[in-house]
């Protein structure tokens, strides 16, 4: 890893050390060499506590980001200097992520993503409706797609926003759970309907082991953040 990957994780985790109470469950389900790995999104804490949990497995991921994130002073370089992939959504330049991303798939990276694109709009914090983009890859490179629950990190930064909550420490929870089956979409053309079975079945496995980590029944049906969900 470039080295200062290497020293934004060790600052990072020592602060995370500090102001956290970690429970790291189902990493066994995280495969040797390429793969992607997927989370649900309640905090803007929650990028650190994933990162936190991947890389005490030994895994480095590649973060798919926002690629506004990549404008912030001082951020947008750490970013570019440990090899984040931006993603422009809705744009012509959109297809470039996916490129990079299978590059590195081929590389034996691991790919992190959020597959709703950004904080959870549902009322009580449960996992929405996803974008199709990563669906769109885990398709077309066959790599194995894994989901992630995790819970806690809204308590160390409240999706509402204002300071960060570090102390007392917060109980994080994160749960990896079997690859996706995807089986059955492999040789399907890939159209729309196709793109969002896949992501409905990713965020149904992310949904129940949110479910895991909470203790509690999510909503018979997920958030749909769209005007005109029809």
């Amino acid at each position: 890893m470039p080295r200062s990957y290497r020293i934004a994780v060790a600052c990072f985790r020592v602060v995370l050390r500090l102001c956290t109470r970690r429970s790291w469950r189902g990493t066994e389900h995280l495969p040797p060499g390429g793969f992607l790995v997927a989370a649900n999104h309640v905090s803007h804490a929650d990028p650190f506590t994933f990162l936190h949990f991947l890389i005490d497995q030994g895994r480095y991921p590649k973060i798919l980001a926002k690629h506004t994130l990549f404008g912030v002073p001082l951020l947008g370089r750490l970013l570019r200097s440990v090899g984040m992939i931006p993603v422009h959504r809705g744009s012509a330049e959109a297809s470039g992520a996916l490129l990079a991303a299978e590059s590195q798939l081929a590389l034996g990276e691991c790919i992190a993503a959020f597959p709703e694109g950004t904080l959870t709009r549902d009322p009580q914090l449960w996992p929405m409706v996803a974008k199709t983009g990563l669906a769109r890859l885990a398709l077309a490179t066959r790599a194995p797609l894994i989901p992630v629950g995790q819970w806690g990190a809204e308590r160390l930064y409240p999706p509402e926003g204002g300071l960060p909550r570090l102390l007392p420490p917060k109980p994080i929870t994160v749960i990896a759970g079997p690859p996706v089956d995807l089986d059955d979409l492999y040789d399907r053309p890939v159209d729309g309907a196709v793109l969002r079975e896949a992501s409905a079945r990713l965020m149904r496995a992310i949904t129940a082991l949110v479910a895991q980590a909470r203790g509690e029944e999510p909503p018979e049906h997920p958030f749909d953040p769209r005007p005109d969900p029809a």
